[in-house]
């Protein structure tokens, strides 16, 4: 701590002309000016090489001028010549402040302490050492003592507000928010409106989600023209975590207006672009951005915040090989850079490369114990390789008198971020309530699949049925084999092959029919929310019957939260051999739909999902009939490892399996997540003991 009188203690015990002579330099320290002021005490310390009064000043303004080390090796060869000098020692334990030696001088300042514990500066030194060792909780007693024996000092105050600052902030990584709000309260007492205790105060509202109280907490700190683009940048930040995206580019828009009035500021300007640039990605409008980046980069080239801006826009139109590079080149420069680990994890993660992602969500972690979204990434990923099993139970019926009971019990586990395994064993049941015919179905099987890179994987089943029918009792393999890629950026392709049996009603499965489906489906994205979906099954059969299904989909996404899109479906479907009598076989089938689609995308206990579609169908030569369908779903999260849905769906168009048009089920799907994390765990904590042993 910077002791403002130190060296005119030292000049009243000096000859009264050589005080005189000391002044020009005690001023130049008085005044800041400290790279004047060590060359003044140089000059004077060759003509009086041996004053105590001048080394010391010296030795004050070599170390404020950034000359740490200089500074405690001038303070160590003073205090081994003066011992006994009480001065002399608080001065090397200061410069030890300075060459950020803090272990050393939080020692030295206790030995200090012995001989007076009612310094000021003494005292005020330990908190502020304290302090720097994050030995909040003791640094916060110690300033308050020093505030006792001064009373009101400018110096103590202006280190107990930074003291609560660094408590407040270690207390939040710990979610004691209430402690630390208290804290950051404390300080608005001793310094009103004080701007980081505010902001902190607003940080801690975003991490709890209570957005009311931060949006008014941004809304005091805009008191002045420019803490008002402060402000503003906050409030566009809040409108975007309510999901009301328009208003947070509207606000960060007129920010942006009002930061050319400060382009001197750097940090302020840098950061209020930063926050438009964002809000046009939340909205979508990537050109824009795109060109906000480059104008931005021309100005500061070596700014990581504007790599930052190019990897998250990479993030948001799916060129994920560049975001990775643009977070590379981030660390290169700053190691433990925040945007730098955290995006590069998420950039790994979408890529399909979850254990380079598990890697710098630990290394993010590891600069920042705590971090909530590290912390949330780190949860999501265990939680897609912790193993789980399904329950699934579904009462159907339909117009032709059908009734069927269907449970399914699957199980999940992965092996490695690359290879899973699961066992899934299906019962059906049906019958028709008119005829009395029925039969059952039995099904176990026994799936792989394995990511070669975050681009392909591959699927298999192997399985067997055994069938149960009221003329027929025989035994089935079934299986698939499932090729999927993304042969481009935002293009997903699936081609296969799958064996399965005919088992909608009774008579079907008595009439063991099998069949094998090659399939190829095709999805194309957009970065304008449009997107195509194509699906194609060529289906041979064993009752000497071929299948041709084409169904196509454009869609458009709407909203974001909740998922809404709407769009256009075509189906066409044709047999080549012609059985109505067994099953639904036209030689040719058309339908044209419209559709809309919402999903729930909160992170709360309930989910919900809902579809809906109307449209005509043509069979054969026939006029159209109208069609509709609509299928719902309700979830609940009763933990993180138990979820609980019910749904239920109705359609009115022709099905392949079913003779007749009007199709309901409904049932109920429960998720367990049976162990708390991955069988692979301990490679997972390997990562991580890794990082950390790293640091």
């Amino acid at each position: 701590m910077i002791r403002r009188f130190m060296c005119l203690l030292f000049l009243m015990y000096g000859s009264l002309l050589l005080a005189q002579d000391l002044q020009e330099g005690f001023t130049y320290l008085e005044t800041g000016k400290y790279i004047k002021a060590e060359t003044f005490f140089e000059n004077i310390l060759k003509e009086y090489p041996d004053n105590k009064t001048a080394k010391l000043c010296y030795g004050r303004a070599v170390g404020l001028s950034g000359k740490s080390e200089k500074a405690v090796s001038i303070f160590t060869e003073l205090k081994n010549k003066y011992p006994n000098d009480f001065e002399i020692k608080l001065n090397y334990a200061e410069s030890l402040l300075w060459s950020n030696k803090f272990i050393k001088a939080e020692g030295f300042y206790k030995e200090i302490l012995k001989e007076d514990d009612t310094s000021f500066p003494a005292v005020l030194g330990y908190a502020n050492t304290l302090s720097n060792l994050k030995k909040y909780e003791e640094a916060l007693i110690e300033v308050n003592k020093a505030l006792t024996i001064q009373k009101g000092n400018p110096n103590a105050l202006t280190s107990r507000k930074y003291v609560r600052l660094g408590y407040a902030n270690q207390l939040s990584q710990n979610k004691e928010f209430e402690k630390a709000l208290s804290l950051l309260n404390q300080n608005l007492i001793d310094f009103p409106n004080d701007k980081d205790s505010q902001l902190n105060k607003a940080n801690i509202y975003l991490m709890t989600e209570d957005l009311d109280n931060a949006a008014k907490v941004y809304q005091e700190i805009s008191t002045n023209a420019k803490d008002s683009i402060l402000a503003m940048n906050g409030l566009s930040l809040v409108f975007h975590k309510k999901h009301k995206e328009k208003k947070a580019l509207e606000i960060a828009s007129n920010a942006k207006v009002k930061s050319e009035n400060y382009k001197d500021d750097k940090e302020l300007f840098i950061s209020t672009n930063e926050r438009y640039i964002q809000a046009l990605l939340w909205n979508r409008k990537f050109s824009d951005a795109i060109k906000e980046i480059e104008q931005l980069r021309l100005k500061y080239p070596d700014e990581p915040r504007i790599m930052a801006l190019s990897a998250t826009e990479g993030m948001y139109t799916s060129k994920f090989k560049s975001s990775i590079q643009s977070y590379t080149n981030i660390l290169s420069k700053s190691e433990g850079s925040f945007d730098g680990n955290l995006g590069i994890a998420n950039a790994y993660r979408a890529t399909g490369d979850d254990e380079k992602a598990f890697t710098y969500a630990f290394k993010t972690l590891d600069y920042y114990p705590k971090q909530p979204d590290a912390e949330k990434l780190i949860k999501t990923l265990k939680s897609s390789y912790t193993p789980f099993v399904e329950l699934k139970t579904a009462f159907t019926f339909d117009n032709g008198n059908n009734e069927a009971v269907n449970l399914s019990l699957r199980s999940e586990l992965p092996i490695s971020t690359k290879f899973k395994s699961e066992l899934e064993y299906i019962h059906r049941t049906t019958k028709n309530t008119v005829l009395k015919n029925e039969a059952s179905s039995n099904e176990l099987a026994l799936r792989f699949s394995y990511k070669f890179n975050g681009n392909v994987s591959l699927k298999t089943k192997g399985g067997i049925s055994k069938s149960n029918a009221f003329t027929n009792d025989y035994t089935q393999w079934t299986g698939e084999i499932r090729l999927t890629t993304k042969p481009f950026r935002l293009q997903n392709l699936d081609v296969g092959y799958q064996r399965e049996l005919q088992n909608f009603n009774a008579d079907l499965i008595d009439r063991e029919i099998v069949m094998n489906n090659y399939f190829l489906n095709y999805n194309l994205s957009t970065n304008i929310n449009l997107g195509w979906y194509t699906q194609y099954i060529y289906t041979s059969q064993t009752d000497d019957n071929s299948r041709n299904l084409l169904f196509t989909s454009l869609y458009y996404n709407v909203l974001n939260r909740p998922a809404v899109k709407f769009g256009i479906n075509y189906q066409y479907m044709t047999f080549a051999n012609q059985v109505p009598t067994i099953y639904f076989s036209p030689e040719k089938f058309n339908v044209v739909e419209v559709f809309a689609d919402m999903i729930s995308k909160d992170s709360g206990k309930w989910f919900y999902g809902l579809n809906g579609a109307a449209g005509y169908q043509f069979i054969e030569d026939d006029p159209g009939t109208t069609t509709y369908r609509v299928e719902g779903k309700l979830g609940y999260n009763f933990s993180d490892r138990l979820i609980g849905t019910l749904y239920g769906k109705y359609s009115n168009i022709a099905s392949a399996t079913a003779t007749g048009f009007e199709f309901t089920e409904f049932g109920f799907l429960l998720k367990w997540y049976f162990l708390k994390q991955p069988i692979f765990n301990k490679k997972i904590m390997k990562l991580q003991k890794d990082e950390e042993n790293k640091q």
